[in-house]
């Protein structure tokens, strides 16, 4: 397994075990995060929607991870999460594609791809099935996870 293997394997690592600082230690200072939930997302944003999201899940969340791969710039990997949707209490099993890029040995960019439909249908039932592939519900979704990131980040400035 080479370095950058090595640091997106200690990432989801981190990640099942519910480390949100260990994930944040993986991310370059101007990392550049981006999922169809929350948009695109610059330095600490990044990884305080990390900290956030293990906050909020109250260690119900669960993370499985596979298919690692990396070179000296690229990487991917497949992960799923399974938790309940805070908004809702919905029980949510999460695919994702997971794209990075690598900068002085720490990821400089994450990308991650999921099914925003499939996802809107666990996380909102009829309603996420009825408008989930619509652009006003995502921008409607985008601009809820950005408000709670504030929120969040609000109540715990000291991250």
């Amino acid at each position: 397994m080479n370095p950058h293997e090595q640091l997106i394997e200690e990432f989801y690592a981190a990640f099942a075990a519910h480390e949100p600082e260990t994930m944040a230690s993986c991310y370059h200072p101007e990392i550049v995060f981006c999922d169809p939930a929350f948009g695109a997302l610059h330095g600490k944003d990044a990884s305080d929607m990390w900290r956030m999201l293990i906050w909020r899940s109250k260690g119900q969340l669960s993370i499985s991870f596979s298919d690692i791969k990396a070179d000296q710039e690229y990487g991917s990997a497949n992960w799923i999460a399974t938790y309940p949707f805070s908004k809702t209490g919905r029980l949510v099993t999460n695919e994702v594609t997971a794209n990075f890029t690598f900068r002085d040995g720490l990821i400089a960019s994450h990308s991650d791809d999921f099914n925003f439909s499939l996802w809107s249908r666990q996380a909102f039932g009829f309603t996420g099935w009825l408008f989930g592939n619509t652009s006003f519900f995502r921008k409607k979704v985008r601009n809820q996870a950005v408000s709670a990131l504030r929120n969040f980040q609000a109540k715990h400035n000291n991250l």
